[in-house]
């Protein structure tokens, strides 16, 4: 139960780096509202929530080593958000990348 919270909080977390690159792409009139911005304000935020989703799971039991070896499922994530939201370019050689990764995963949870 508790790790499918750490995985919730890595896609949150992922969500949340979409939002930033938003809140980047957005022309800002000044440089304070490059950072007050609706986009940048909810990117952190859900970092936030996605930290405290990871300090409450790891209260519970779930090791700092387990931890840092689901985030690396951002690594997942990240491109595949990136392709829907900002139609970027996955190439084989991340594809290759990705599937590494996974069985790494994989294999660390054995």
């Amino acid at each position: 139960m508790y790790y499918v919270i750490v995985i919730v909080s890595v896609f949150v977390a992922s969500v949340a780096q979409m939002l930033l690159k938003k809140g980047a792409m957005v022309k800002h009139t000044s440089f304070i509202f490059e950072y007050i911005n609706p986009w940048v304000i909810g990117g952190y935020a859900l970092m936030g929530l996605s930290l405290l989703a990871n300090i409450f799971a790891m209260s519970k039991g779930v090791q700092v080593k387990e931890v840092s070896s689901i985030e690396a499922l951002s690594y997942l994530f990240v491109p595949l958000m990136a392709m829907l939201c900002f139609h970027e370019k996955i190439t084989l050689r991340k594809i290759v990348s990705i599937l590494i990764i996974l069985i790494g995963i994989f294999i660390f949870f054995i």
